[in-house]
């Protein structure tokens, strides 16, 4: 009981005579400031909400430039319709539209099915789709 009283007097001593007091002095680049700034002010990217939803995939390959050949022809029949390039080994993968419902991804599958005959229609999160803007109110 002693050893132990001895041991803890001695722990709490030795504890005191290491504790350091005083002020500290830091110098550093004034160019510091400004970077953290100008670091604060930055915004960070706008973030789109998902849901479940539908989109075509229209097409896939192991060359990008196939991919980008059919994403320029998809586009330029359907320039309001969003397009996603995806890659999973060995693959990319050309999906379109963020699509609510089947039936939404159905119209435009139909529309394009002479175009790309082997797309098909998978369930993914999708980003909130654009909503047109209606002047309703100049009618």
């Amino acid at each position: 009981m002693i050893k132990n009283l001895i041991i803890g007097l001695i722990c709490i001593n030795s504890s005191a005579l290491f504790a350091q007091q005083g002020d500290v002095k830091v110098v550093k680049d004034g160019r510091i400031n400004a970077l953290v700034a100008k670091q604060s002010q930055i915004t960070p990217p706008e973030v789109k909400p998902h849901i479940d939803g539908y989109r075509v995939q229209l097409y896939f390959d192991s060359d990008r430039a196939n991919i980008n050949d059919a994403r320029f022809r998809f586009i330029s029949r359907f320039p309001k319709i969003d397009t996603y390039v995806e890659f999973k080994t060995p693959n990319f993968f050309l999906k379109v539209g963020d699509f609510r419902t089947r039936l939404e991804a159905e119209k435009v599958k139909a529309a394009i099915e002479t175009e790309f005959p082997t797309s098909f229609i998978i369930k993914e999160d999708v980003f909130l789709p654009r909503l047109e803007k209606e002047d309703s109110f100049n009618k």
